[in-house]
């Protein structure tokens, strides 16, 4: 009885799955990488139905005139100009962002620290970059941030700043102290972004001394994104800054 029921059972599942079957032997699928579930035939037509994309005649066109002599309005162009409350101060907020987002990406690449890594983001979002002239693109400027801040920090690290102490050291001392300083410049990887970004020797040290002037200027020696090591934040401040 239960045989002649399973055996009732595969007839009533075998048209849908011979049907199945057929479907997938006929359906031209293209497996290729960056392909769709569409084969090449069927997108090219799909595109060249539609050409570039469905006009719908709900679609907006916010401030773009249909004519040079239309005037898309003072409402419109407020909001262009960002002085619609909404609007203001969007490219300033969209360009810091662009900042820590690649500067970010630049310090995982190169591993530094927790806190190196914050050291170069908060000068580098804070900075002002049109200084740099041509050599302005947020990559340059890192770069040239991250070398700053780690070799500071690993002279800090050795005591290279401290004057009082280097002045108590013999010159044997001081020379094994100097050797095992070593510049972020010196490794490879390093030097490999250099050349991404097409900066040599003569273009760094260029806008090293472009970056010291800024750091004085706008004050940003000690500027460290979300957070300082010098000062416990669950204590209130006695400057009361």
């Amino acid at each position: 009885m239960d045989d002649a029921g399973e055996q009732g059972d595969d007839r009533i599942r075998e048209p849908a799955g011979r049907e199945r079957r057929e479907w997938r032997e006929d359906r031209e699928v293209s497996t290729k990488p960056g392909d769709g579930t569409l084969s090449r035939a069927e997108a090219t037509r799909d595109a060249t139905t539609r050409q570039w994309d469905v006009i719908t005649p709900g679609a907006t066109r916010i401030g773009r005139a249909e004519n040079p002599e239309d005037d898309p309005g003072e409402r419109i162009r407020r909001l262009h100009d960002e002085q619609h409350p909404a609007m203001q101060g969007h490219a300033e907020r969209m360009h810091r962002l662009d900042k820590a987002r690649i500067t970010q990406a630049l310090c995982n690449a190169l591993d530094l620290t927790p806190w190196e890594r914050d050291r170069v983001l908060g000068i580098v979002t804070g900075i002002d970059l049109t200084a740099f002239g041509s050599q302005r693109a947020i990559p340059k400027v890192a770069l040239v941030v991250i070398r700053h801040v780690v070799d500071a920090e690993r002279r800090r690290f050795l005591g290279l700043d401290d004057e009082e102490r280097l002045a108590a050291l013999s010159p044997d001392e001081m020379a094994s102290l100097y050797d095992l300083f070593s510049s972020i410049t010196d490794e490879s990887h390093f030097q490999r972004l250099l050349e991404v970004y097409d900066l040599d020797t003569t273009a760094v040290n260029r806008l090293e001394r472009v970056l010291d002037a800024q750091l004085d200027e706008q004050d940003l020696h000690g500027a460290v994104l979300g957070r300082s090591p010098y000062r416990d934040p669950n204590l209130t401040s006695v400057l009361g800054d």
